[in-house]
C-alpha cells in the first residue's frame, strides 16, 4: 500500500476525473457524502459549526453542511467562511450557491478577529479551512481563528487534514488545528505517520471515496506500508518433511548482571519465531538463569568463544541488556562484523565509537528507538528530518535501519522505505525491543533475506502486540505478552495469505 504525497493525491483525483469519468464537483459530492455519513453516525443531534476556507477543502465543508440539512432539515447548522476578498475555487462557488437554497442554513463571514464566533462546547466543530495543499504556515486572522477553535473546548472534526499541517513536511511548532477526529480520503498521508502530529490529528479515519485503483499502481511512492499482500511474497510455509536443521541456528549476545531478563526475552522470542536451534552468548553468571528460564536454548559464555565454530551460526543478534563495560565493548568489537541484528546497548557502544559502523556487513539490521538513533546519527529538528536521515544513512552505509515507533520505519539500502501499520501503545514497555531482536535474528537464521526478515519481523511483532492488547488491554501489556501471542500472529498471517 503506497503512501502518497500531496501532489500525487491531487493527480489521483484528476486521474479519476478523467478515467471514471466523473466531474470534479461530483467527486467532491462523493467525498462529502462519506464525511456526512460519518458525522451523523458519530455525532447525531448536535449543533454543527462548519468553518470553511475558500478552496476545495472549504467546498467539502459547504457540501457537508448541505447534506446534513438534506438528511436532517431541523439540524442547527452554522457555516463560517473565512473571507479575504478573493473569489473561491469553482467547486467552492458551486457548493455555496447550492447551500443558499437551504434558508435554514446560517452563513456568516469572518473578516476580522472581532468576528470570531462564540463556540459552545456542545457544538461539533467541522474544520474545512485548508486541505492537503497548504504550503505555508498560518498567520494573522487565520492563525487567530485556529487558536480560537482550539481553545473552545468543543470536539473538532477535520476534513482531509487538520488545518495548518503540511502533508509532506513538518509543521512542528506552527499553529494548527487540534482535531478530535481527522477524516481523510482514500489513503494515508505522510503527516499522519509521525508522532509530532498526533496531538493535531487525533483519531484518524480513512474514508474510501472510490478513487481509481489503477493510478497508485502506475507511480512510484516515497513510502509504502508493510501489508499482508506484500508479505505473501515473503512468507514461507513449512515443508511437512522439514527438520530442525532446515530452520537455522541463531546466536544472540544478550544479558549482563542485573539485565538477564533482556536475554530471556530475546531468547524466547527467537525460539517462537521458528528458529531450529538457538545458542545464547551471555555472561557466566547468567548461565543458570537462561538454562532454567529457556530450556530450549543452549548457552555459550565469552570464555568459550575461542573455540566457537562461527560457521554453524546462520545469524547473530547483538545488544539486549549487554551493558557497556570494557570487556563487553571488546567483545562487541571482536564479533560485530558477523552481526545480523544490532540493538540496544550494542547501538550505544557503536555511537560512542562510530568507527565501528565500518565493521557492519551490508544488510545488517539496526533497530534503534529515537534516542538511540540520535546518539548514532545526530540530532534532527523533527520527525520528518529523522525519517529522511534514516533513509540517507541506510543508503550511505548499506544497512537496514528500523526506526522504532508507533509506525516503525524500515529503511533499505536501495532507498525504499516502509512504515509498519501493526502495533499499539501498549508495546511501549521495557523489553519490547528485545523481543523484536529475537524475532529478527530467528527469521534471518531460517533463511529469510535481511530485507524480508525486517518486513516480516516488524509486522509480526506489531501484530502479536495487537492480539495481546485485545486480550489484556494496552495498559496491562508486558513484553512477554508479545512473545506469547506470536503463534496467533503467525496463524493470522497464514490464514489471510491462504485465503487471498
Amino acid at each position: 500500500m503506497k503512501i502518497l504525497s500531496a501532489e500525487q493525491i491531487r493527480n489521483w483525483d484528476q486521474y479519476t476525473i478523467e478515467h471514471e469519468p466523473i466531474s470534479s464537483i461530483d467527486l467532491m459530492e462523493r467525498a462529502a457524502s462519506r464525511v456526512t455519513e460519518w458525522i451523523l453516525d458519530h455525532y447525531p443531534d448536535r449543533p454543527y459549526s462548519i468553518f470553511c476556507g475558500k478552496g476545495n477543502n472549504g467546498g467539502d465543508g459547504l457540501a457537508v453542511a448541505r447534506q446534513i440539512l438534506q438528511s436532517r432539515p431541523a439540524a442547527i447548522v452554522t457555516i463560517h467562511i473565512l473571507e479575504f476578498g478573493a473569489k473561491g475555487t469553482e467547486d467552492f462557488q458551486i457548493n455555496l450557491a447550492r447551500l443558499h437554497q437551504y434558508p435554514q442554513a446560517s452563513i456568516l463571514y469572518i473578516q476580522a478577529e472581532e468576528q470570531l464566533p462564540l463556540i459552545d462546547k456542545e457544538e461539533l466543530v467541522v474544520d474545512a479551512l485548508f486541505g492537503s495543499g497548504l504550503n505555508r504556515g498560518l498567520e494573522g486572522l487565520t492563525a487567530a481563528l485556529v487558536n480560537h477553535l482550539n481553545a473552545s473546548g468543543a470536539n473538532i472534526v477535520s476534513i482531509d487534514i487538520p488545518s495548518g499541517l503540511f502533508t509532506d513536511h513538518s509543521a512542528k511548532g506552527m499553529v494548527a488545528v487540534h482535531a478530535r477526529h481527522t477524516l481523510s480520503f482514500q489513503c494515508y498521508k505522510p503527516a499522519f505517520l509521525f508522532a509530532e502530529n498526533q496531538s493535531h490529528t487525533g483519531e484518524l479515519e480513512i474514508l474510501d471515496i472510490s478513487l481509481s485503483p489503477e493510478y497508485p499502481e502506475s507511480i512510484h511512492a516515497e513510502f509504502e506500508f508493510i501489508t499482508l499482500q506484500s508479505l505473501k511474497k515473503i512468507f514461507r510455509p513449512r515443508n511437512k518433511f522439514a527438520h530442525k536443521g532446515n530452520f537455522g541456528h541463531a546466536l544472540i549476545l544478550a544479558g549482563s548482571p542485573g539485565k538477564m531478563g533482556a536475554a530471556v526475552l530475546s531468547a524466547r522470542a527467537c525460539l517462537r519465531s521458528g528458529v531450529g536451534l538457538l545458542t545464547m552468548l551471555s555472561p557466566l553468571a547468567g548461565t543458570d538463569i537462561l538454562q532454567s528460564s529457556v530450556p530450549e536454548a543452549m548457552v555459550l559464555t565469552s570464555l568459550d568463544l575461542k573455540e566457537a565454530d562461527w560457521s554453524k551460526y546462520a545469524s547473530l543478534g547483538i545488544g539486549p541488556g549487554i551493558g557497556s563495560s570494557d570487556p563487553t565493548i571488546d567483545l562487541v568489537s571482536m564479533i560485530l562484523d558477523k552481526a545480523t541484528v544490532v540493538d540496544a546497548d550494542a547501538l550505544n557502544i557503536i555511537s560512542q565509537r562510530t568507527v565501528l559502523l565500518n565493521q557492519l556487513r551490508f544488510g545488517t539490521i539496526l533497530t534503534p528507538h529515537p534516542k538511540e538513533f540520535e546518539r548514532l546519527f545526530g540530532h534532527t529538528s523533527n520527525d520528518f528530518e529523522k525519517a529522511a536521515l534514516a533513509r540517507a544513512k541506510a543508503k550511505e552505509l548499506g544497512l537496514i535501519i528500523i526506526l522504532k515507533g508507533h509506525y516503525s520505519l524500515v529503511a533499505f539500502p536501495d532507498g525504499r522505505a516502509f512504515f509498519n501499520i501493526t502495533g499499539n501503545a501498549g508495546m511501549a514497555t521495557g523489553g519490547s525491543g528485545d523481543v523484536l531482536t529475537g524475532i529478527l535474528t530467528g527469521l534471518v537464521a531460517q533463511g529469510y533475506e535481511p530485507e524480508e526478515a525486517a518486513l516480516l519481523g516488524v509486522f509480526l511483532h506489531g501484530l502479536a502486540g495487537d492480539i495481546a492488547a485485545e486480550k489484556l488491554s494496552m495498559e496491562a501489556m508486558i513484553a512477554s505478552d508479545i512473545t506469547d501471542n506470536l503463534g496467533e500472529a503467525f496463524l493470522q498471517i497464514q490464514m489471510t495469505i491462504s485465503n487471498q
